[in-house]
């Protein structure tokens, strides 16, 4: 029988956490199938034969998919790769150093986008950890509600371990293959599919901070850069698609990141670019060309 549900778990480097999450995978409990799509990117720690254990304990549930040479360290990844193999209608996302906590999330999760077909992805609340204990809710205020179509394609936050989407992602963009930010592109792109559905009584999923991860422990200055990279793919893209709206948006996003990124005296010389065009672009439209006035 195919399974109505694929899990979808990168892992590098996660010897000591991956039992954790696998462990919170065979835990859920549903009326449906599904199988867990593990994909180790040449781990030198031990992950692999972490995997190789639980594949062989749970072959019917897991396929693992072991890299010879790491992806990530040549800018690739291998999620597009990975969503390609799922044979479920839905992707449920969890990396390999998180968790989830509910028994029943993905039922619900299941159950809300059977009944709901204008609805595309399901999300829910993750707790951020360390070794010192519990951080904080990652989602806060406005974002814990549903997202609308637009809201998902322009990006807009959601914790990435909690998702549970309609398998329609089967291949990305050529611009969006190598964004730092592959989640903000998939939110995007799920967009164009439906909505985005918040579900507040599924129990927060685990995010943990560590050392080793990809995103959570880098400097506040490489993160601003890996979103300006992802916008700007993601502007590109939208480009390409001649969808100007969401092409303005990303480049106004580019804009106000930029102006994050530099120093006060650059900013004054950027404002001052701005203000330069603007006024160079109001006085084309004010002032009839001569071509113009010489109509009769």
């Amino acid at each position: 029988m195919n399974p109505l549900l694929s899990i979808v778990c990168p892992t590098f480097n996660q010897a000591a956490f991956l039992a954790r999450a696998l462990d919170g995978f065979l835990s859920q409990q549903t009326t449906f199938p599904f199988e867990i799509l593990v994909n180790d990117d040449a781990s030198t720690d031990g992950t692999a034969l972490v995997l190789a254990k639980y594949a062989a304990l749970y072959p019917k549930i897991i396929r693992p998919f072991y890299q010879e040479e790491n992806q990530y360290q040549q800018g690739k990844t291998c999620t597009p790769g990975i969503f390609k193999e799922a044979r479920g209608r839905y992707i449920a996302y969890c990396e390999g150093d998180d968790y989830w906590t509910d028994p029943q999330k993905l039922q619900i999760q299941v159950d809300f986008l059977e009944a709901n077909h204008d609805y595309v992805l399901t999300y829910h609340d993750a707790m951020a950890f360390d070794v010192n204990g519990e951080r904080g809710i990652q989602l806060l205020g406005k974002w814990r509600r549903d997202a609308s179509a637009v809201e998902l394609q322009q990006g807009r936050p959601i914790s990435t371990l909690t998702v549970c989407f309609r398998n329609v992602l089967h291949e990305l963009p050529q611009e969006l293959l190598h964004a730092p930010l592959g989640d903000m592109c998939w939110w995007s792109l799920l967009g164009a599919h439906g909505k985005g559905k918040f579900l507040g009584r599924i129990k927060p999923a685990a995010y943990r901070v560590h050392p080793g991860g990809i995103f959570s422990m880098r400097s506040h200055r490489r993160k601003l850069h890996m979103n300006l990279q992802t916008y700007s793919a993601l502007a590109n893209y939208y480009h390409r698609m001649g969808n100007q709206p969401l092409y303005e948006y990303f480049l106004t996003q580019l804009f106000g990141m930029c102006l994050s990124a530099i120093s006060p005296f650059q900013k004054l010389c950027a404002l001052g670019l701005v203000a330069r065009n603007v006024s160079i672009n109001l006085g084309k439209r004010l002032i009839p060309s001569r071509s113009e006035r010489h109509v009769q």
